[in-house]
């Protein structure tokens, strides 16, 4: 089993600490980990490159390429990111920007359809499920409908040793419960797409059709119409061959 994390920050604080316990329940697999801003530390530049020309003209594409490698090959992917400002840190908005070229909209990964994923976040007060709501979006627009996700507010410090007993008690259990759930999947089935993400797909193909009819074909729709989605196959198609 393949499993790879992307860090939101470089800090090794409760959300890191959240992280480890998480993965405890994966000692077998190979883990893969990104540590944000130092493994993408370039911010997305808006220069639409990756729609208008492929995701190789990205002047950052040695570093999201890297990352989509390991995300493409997982079986599966952690997110994490305290709240920063009730939201996902810096590091981990810009690298999900990076990714706009994968929603669906655009050139979805169809093996994307068949993932799982874990979001552990944490804050201060309020913002972990906000921070938590910032990926989910991404993710979900990526095609993946198995989302577990993990938030938790501390009302008191930031560092993990710090806590009182029973707060690290009851964050380790709740971690826990989470991390035996996806533990026990059986990985070699991919996840099942949910109604909602074939009803987004639905419409991203309705309006890959339209372009097509009235000729407007770039990269995006050429690239619907060679994986067959614009006729009978779809992404979560796993026994038609396309």
């Amino acid at each position: 089993m393949k499993v790879t994390v992307i860090n939101g920050t470089e800090k090794r604080g409760v959300t890191y600490k959240l992280k480890e316990l998480f993965l405890k329940r994966f000692g077998s697999a190979e883990v893969t980990e990104f540590y944000l801003p130092k493994d993408c530390p370039a911010f997305c530049a808006g220069c639409a490159s990756c729609f208008l020309r492929g995701e190789d003209a990205c002047k950052d594409y040695s570093y999201i390429n890297a990352i989509e490698k390991q995300i493409l090959q997982a079986d599966l992917i952690v997110f994490t990111s305290p709240a920063y400002v009730m939201h996902a840190t810096g590091a981990m908005k810009a690298l999900l920007d990076h990714f706009g070229y994968r929603w669906m909209p655009h050139r979805p990964a169809a093996e994307m359809f068949g993932k799982r994923a874990v979001i552990i976040t944490q804050c201060i007060g309020s913002g972990a499920k906000s921070t938590a709501k910032d990926i989910k979006h991404s993710l979900s627009w990526w095609g993946i409908s198995k989302i577990g996700v993990f938030s938790s507010a501390l009302m008191s410090d930031i560092v993990w040793n710090n806590l009182p007993e029973k707060k690290r008690k009851s964050l380790t259990n709740k971690i826990d419960r989470l991390a035996r759930k996806f533990a026990g999947i059986e990985y070699s089935k991919p996840a099942h797409t949910k109604l909602i993400t074939k009803i987004k797909f639905k419409i991203c193909r309705l309006l890959q059709k339209r372009l097509r009819k009235k000729g407007n074909i770039g990269i995006d729709n050429e690239y619907w119409n060679e994986k067959g989605w614009l006729d009978g196959c779809r992404p979560w198609h796993r026994k038609r061959k396309c």
